[in-house]
């Protein structure tokens, strides 16, 4: 029998004082939160803080775990999380052509991919944590 090969990777709904959500633009999907793979020996709490700061500049406090998405044909299991912005400054990356805070209304807006708009509906929506979504 193989070992298995799954990834876990790690994504925040960032919200800062005025009740805005932070969102990357990325080469390849558009806008989307940020988040990225938890790497060897890390946490996953620990990366997500992580991959925030690394694709935003923005310093977050993990506020809480909302759930997971497991995607089956790529064996990635996404773990969401809520987080507040307590520090650091706007800026783009490797990862990121563009980044900022807007309004719910216009981050729905701007998100094109239904996995994306899903994930941050239902870490906003306490209601339904934790959930738990295949496909």
């Amino acid at each position: 029998m193989s070992e298995p090969k799954h990834f876990v990777s790690a994504g925040a709904v960032v919200i800062d004082d005025e009740g805005k959500l932070l969102l990357i633009r990325g080469p390849r999907r558009g806008w989307e939160q940020p988040g990225g793979q938890v790497e060897l020996g890390e946490s996953i709490e620990e990366a997500v803080k992580r991959e925030v700061k690394e694709e935003t500049g923005i310093d977050i406090e993990v506020t809480k775990f909302c759930g997971i998405y497991q995607n089956l044909q790529a064996n990635v299991c996404s773990t969401c999380w809520l987080g507040k912005a307590i520090g650091g400054e706007l800026q783009t990356s490797s990862e990121s052509l563009e980044v900022g805070f807007y309004t719910i209304e216009e981050a729905l807006k701007m998100v094109t991919w239904p996995t994306f708009k899903d994930r941050i509906l239902k870490s906003l929506n306490e209601g339904e944590h934790p959930f738990f979504v295949a496909f």
